[in-house]
């Protein structure tokens, strides 16, 4: 379990390829070293992944062939950023939200709107299909960083960066183009989903009582 606010960036310094799959071998900072073991979970732009080795400050991550297919990072190479967060602990403070680590899929920047303390970003989902997760207000982890959205209109909604966030993340140095992970909010996707299959059983009931009383009129 995540909780969407990025420790720190890391950079790639070797990508050793396979078909369908990767290794990505990080440097971290002492920070991020600290207690890491072989097998712990870390978030990658908000992407789970496990620590299959630790040389110093080298760290290595394999990327199979879903995670390939499902996030930005079989698009990075030697020399790229990524936002890390370490694993949740038990009474640890959620400064963001409950985030899973699972990318559901990707968003492309559309349009950068920058003034001297704002910094609001519109993205276009890929998987139309999605957006009646991603609610006015409501919370998304983009690149692993717990954000509030702002407007929703079609396939495309907004959100604002503090320059907190900006110094902190790579969300900053996103351009026009440029693909980020998308994770939704586990308990928006719950709530919506039980009020359509609500409404959907109660559509049916209606629809079953219609024609018993046509039924019994014929």
């Amino acid at each position: 379990m995540f909780t969407g606010i990025v420790q720190g960036t890391a950079p790639i310094i070797e990508v050793i390829e396979r078909t369908n799959f990767r290794t990505h071998v990080m440097k971290f900072t002492p920070e991020l070293l600290v207690g890491l073991e072989t097998g712990a979970s870390v978030a990658h732009n908000g992407c789970c992944l496990t620590v299959t080795n630790i040389d110093g400050e080298k760290v290595s991550f394999d990327l199979i062939k879903e995670t390939l297919r499902l996030t930005n990072l079989g698009e990075l190479q030697a020399g790229d950023v990524v936002n890390i967060e370490r694993a949740a602990k038990y009474g640890d403070e959620i400064g963001g939200h409950v985030v899973s680590g699972h990318i559901v899929t990707t968003a492309e920047i559309s349009k950068i709107f920058t003034s001297e303390d704002n910094h609001q970003i519109w993205l276009s989902i890929y998987d139309k299909s999605l957006m009646k997760y991603i609610l006015h207000k409501g919370f998304v982890a983009i690149d692993g960083i717990s954000l509030t959205v702002g407007d929703v209109i079609n396939n495309r909604f907004c959100v604002h960066l503090i320059p907190e966030t900006i110094a902190r993340t790579t969300l900053g140095k996103k351009r026009l183009g440029h693909k980020v992970n998308i994770e939704i909010d586990p308990q928006t996707q719950a709530i919506v989903d039980t009020v359509e299959r609500v409404l959907q059983q109660k559509e049916q009931e209606k629809m079953a009582s219609i024609a018993k009383i046509q039924e019994e009129q014929q």
